[in-house]
């Protein structure tokens, strides 16, 4: 005669009985509400009923901004490209500032080999 040996509760642990409003106490009123995506997504968080409701939610499914409105939901953030360290510079100066700069530069140089 084979028996299994082991634990009679296996599966369960400690405290894992049923846990109902009367462990936890009065659940509060909740309420969904329908947010929608540029690219068609829904998604209905709940939240508390008396809580303030946000205007957008990120979607979950694709991290774009959602909004209240399934007809015009908000436009997707636009992305600035990597701009390089020279991208910046060529920002700030000019070509004529450059060639000046790099003109003190050399002229520097060369007079600092002269010594």
């Amino acid at each position: 005669m084979a028996m299994s040996g082991g634990n009679a509760i296996r599966g369960t642990r400690v405290g894992a009985g049923p846990m109902g409003e009367s462990e936890r106490g009065e659940t509060a009123p909740r309420v969904r509400v329908a947010y929608f995506c540029a690219t068609g997504h829904e998604t209905r968080p709940s939240f508390a009923a008396d809580a303030e409701i946000p205007e957008t939610w990120d979607c979950p499914r694709c991290g774009l901004p959602a909004g209240r409105d399934h007809t015009s939901p908000p436009a997707a953030p636009r992305n600035e490209p990597y701009k390089t360290h020279l991208a910046y510079v060529k920002e700030r100066r000019s070509d004529a500032d450059g060639a000046a700069i790099l003109d003190e530069a050399l002229s520097r140089l060369r007079a600092s080999r002269e010594l």
